[in-house]
């Protein structure tokens, strides 16, 4: 076991040794709290032309924020709305920053997230997200723009905080980095506009937040593209599941779910693949996220499929964001 997967596993377990790592946790909130009050105060650039909503989280480790962001998107175009992203484009690295993110961008270069998301609307990544979003406007005609995490990225300007909570696993022991799993306190939930919390709220509370379930929808066929619903699928129920994703063992859940018995082969979030990891000794289906997916298109073997997600989000914070940025009175 490597030590950031030991050090995940402690931040969930009561009373374990990750509380020895406190005096740690406190410099790094203290860090946080000063760079976040200079960036506001002193750093601040100007605000932008286009409602800019940020969707980001806390805590470190997969929420669900990518495909709840997906369907955001998808909804505010319904609405008429032309919306763009921005992104850090966590585990690529491009030669030259901003980068726009187009269907054959190599994952290693724009991160897979971006890539992902390209097919919805248009994406540019770049360390530097305001540079990003003034890029991102010159270049089209975006009217509504979302950030893509950054919520502790406060160069950027913006109109709405959105925060994704795992209700899964909810805030660990409650710590900040290294001894917890959060970027920021707990309290800084107070301080944004929508908090948004994937399936079911454990055992703490939130005040007003509300929930959202991240469902399958659709098996797809890697290399062909063949897309089956869950009932039409007639292959093997014993299948390989191969996740490089916050949290994993929500896959695995929900391949459960369908009526699957998965064997869970856990990697790193944002893993690049190199195609051994969906070889194995036995002719079993092997399932992937539509994350990995975009990784893994080039070296897909015929028995690699796809669990296709979306966010079944409340019509009633749908009705609260599209108010909200509404109101705005900017450039949309």
């Amino acid at each position: 076991m490597s030590i950031s997967s030991a050090l995940q596993q402690a931040w969930y377990r009561p009373g374990s040794w990750a509380g020895l790592l406190l005096p740690l946790s406190w410099l790094f909130r203290g860090v946080a709290v000063l760079r976040r009050s200079q960036l506001q105060h002193f750093g601040a650039n100007s605000p932008l032309p286009v409602p800019v909503i940020v969707v980001g989280n806390i805590s470190v480790g997969g929420t669900g924020k990518t495909p709840l962001l997906a369907a955001l998107v998808s909804h505010f175009r319904q609405l008429g709305y032309r919306p763009g992203i921005v992104s850090r484009g966590y585990g690529g690295h491009a030669d030259q920053y901003p980068l726009m993110v187009t269907q054959g961008c190599p994952a290693n270069q724009c991160g897979d997230e971006p890539l992902l998301l390209s097919s919805l609307c248009p994406v540019v990544v770049d360390p530097d997200r305001y540079r990003a979003a003034c890029f991102l406007l010159a270049q089209t005609d975006c009217n509504v723009l979302f950030s893509d995490d950054g919520l502790q990225h406060y160069g950027l300007p913006r109109d709405i905080e959105l925060v994704v909570v795992d209700g899964e696993r909810g805030f660990g022991n409650g710590h900040c980095l290294p001894a917890g799993p959060l970027r920021e306190p707990i309290s800084r939930l107070t301080q944004v506009e929508f908090v948004l919390v994937n399936d079911t709220v454990a055992n703490y509370e939130l005040a007003s937040a509300e929930t959202f379930r991240v469902e399958p929808t659709l098996l797809r066929h890697l290399a062909s593209g063949r897309v089956i619903s869950v009932d039409q699928w007639t292959g093997e129920r014993c299948v390989h599941a191969v996740a490089g994703i916050g949290n994993p063992g929500r896959f695995a859940r929900s391949l459960e779910q369908l009526g699957f018995e998965p064997e869970l082969h856990p990697l790193p979030d944002h893993h690049a693949f190199k195609g051994d990891e969906l070889l194995f000794d036995d002719k079993l289906p092997v399932i992937i996220t539509a994350k990995d997916a975009v990784k893994c298109a080039s070296f897909a073997a015929d028995n690699v499929w796809v669990l296709d997600v979306t966010a079944d989000i409340s019509n009633r914070f749908l009705s609260r964001l599209e108010q909200r940025v509404a109101s705005l009175n900017k450039s949309v």
